[in-house]
Formats: structure tokens, sequence, C-alpha cells
């Protein structure tokens, strides 16, 4: 297909850009003044760069002209706004880290309203046994619950192993629930692999595991009510337990069957919207 011809530009070093365009020839424009176009009735919007039709019509973005003037609150957002710390990992550094700063925050924020701490977790070790962390990571947020001084709920959901089973029963007297078919186990602290090390740095460890262990000790007899002889006796073997016998034990105080008055506080959209000032309320 042959190029239609124009005009030849001679390229000098002086030469202007704008002469290096090529320009139709007069039989091209002629050609192209011929061409029928049929009226459709439709408006021609000129081109504005990369703005949309509809931006070009109303002279704005139309981008959110669709989208809600307020976004819906994020699930975590909702879920410390109604005072609610979910446990659904286990302890390591960066869960204590996210557990302790929400018990500060709901503390600073209202000390008088309770705490609602769902829990969900293998504790310190994997569901395999493999430990992950230490038990410091649970020592941490037992210690900032007793500390904040705002009631604490706490509900068993799913599992809740060794150092998880423990702030389970770390919640308030008379606040401590399991869900129907959840769990609880109590077992002996584990130790993380020590690859290889030398006999001294062996045995300050297991000086520290009995350390621990004792803390472990101490904390479950003020809340189950049990001797540490007893504890220590019954932790020989990993202590599963299903609702009653966690019931019966002394780390719950009630199974729950239905939700329970003041744990269902989450507010709706509208309110969330309204309190946060985004929405101006109707004369």
């Amino acid at each position: 297909m042959s190029r239609p011809s124009g005009k030849r530009c001679t390229i000098f070093a002086s030469t202007d850009a704008s002469d290096l365009l090529w320009t139709p020839s007069s039989d091209v424009a002629a050609a192209e003044a011929n061409l029928y176009l049929p009226d459709v009735g439709m408006p021609v919007i000129p081109t504005c760069g990369n703005a949309s039709p509809a931006a070009a019509a109303g002279g704005g973005s139309g981008y959110d002209q669709h989208r809600p003037k307020t976004p819906p609150p994020d699930l975590p957002s909702l879920l410390l706004d109604s005072r609610i710390v979910y446990l659904g990992m286990p302890l390591v550094p960066a869960v204590t880290e996210l557990i302790v700063a929400e018990l500060l925050y709901m503390q600073y924020t209202d000390k008088f309203k309770p705490v609602y701490l769902y829990i969900n977790s293998t504790g310190c070790s994997r569901a395999d046994g493999e430990p992950v962390g230490f038990e410091t990571e649970a020592t941490a947020i037992y210690d900032t619950m007793a500390y904040i001084g705002n009631e604490i709920h706490t509900v068993g959901v799913g599992v809740a192993v060794g150092q998880a089973c423990m702030l389970l029963s770390a919640g308030t007297k008379g606040k401590r629930y399991m869900l129907p078919h959840a769990t609880a186990m109590l077992q002996q602290p584990r130790v993380p692999s020590t690859g290889q090390r030398q006999a001294v740095e062996l045995y300050i460890k297991w000086k520290e595991v009995l350390r621990m262990k004792k803390t472990y000790l101490d904390i479950l007899s003020r809340t189950t009510g049990h001797s540490l002889d007893k504890l220590d006796q019954d932790m020989l073997r990993p202590l599963y337990m299903q609702p009653k016998d966690a019931l019966a034990y002394g780390i719950i105080d009630k199974i729950l069957t239905k939700e329970e008055k003041g744990i269902d506080t989450v507010k709706s959209g509208n309110v969330w919207d309204k309190d946060a000032g985004l929405v101006q309320p109707q004369q």
C-alpha cells in the first residue's frame, strides 16, 4: 500500500520541531472532506486528556460519583469499638503486642466498661506441639489484664491450649465462658529447640523453664483454686477438658448456649457514621 503523497521536509540542524510533522497534501484533504458522517444525534464531547466522559460533561472527576460517600468501617475497628479482643493465633511477639495494645487502649478510653476477650489459640505452641514462643508472651497479657482494672469477660472459642487456657481462666470471676463445642487443655511448658549449645547454657535454660513453670502453676492456682501439687500432677500428661469438665475444674464459670446480654454491642453502620461525624443529623 502506497503512502499518501505530502510535503517532504528537509532536515537541517536548525529545523524547528513543528517542521518535522507530516502534513496531508491537497488530494488527501479533499478526500477527507468528502467523507459522509451520519448524524445520530449524539453530542460530541471534546477530548479532555484522561478525563472520563462524566468528568468532561460535569466539569469534575466522575470517579467517585457512584461510590458511597462514607466507606463502611473495617472489621478490626468495629470489634475494637465494641470492646472485643480476639486472640486467634499462637502467642508470638507480634500477637502479644497487638493484644496488650488493645487492652491498654480500652482501659484508656473507658476504665469502667468491660472488655470481651475471645480465645482460640494453641498458646505458645503450634497445633502440632512445636514451641513457637516463650511463656513470657502469656504472662505479659495476663499482667496487662490484671493491671487495667476493667472487667475481663473471657470466652473460649475453638481451643484454648496451655497458656491460652491460663488466660481463659484469668478472666473476671463469674465472667469466664466457653462455647458448647470448645476445648481447653492444660500442659506443662515446652522448651523451644536449643540446637547445639554448651552445657552451661542448657542448664541456665532449664532453670528458666522451671521458674516459668512455677509462675504458670501459681497463676492457675489463683484462678482455679487448686493446689500447686494437684495442678502439677494433672499436667504430667496433657489434660483435655470439654466445657463441662472445664466448668467442674474451675477454668470457666458458665457454658454459653446463646449470646449473653452485653456481648452484642456492635453498632450499626448508620450509628457508626453519625458518631464519627461523617453524616449530618437530619433536621
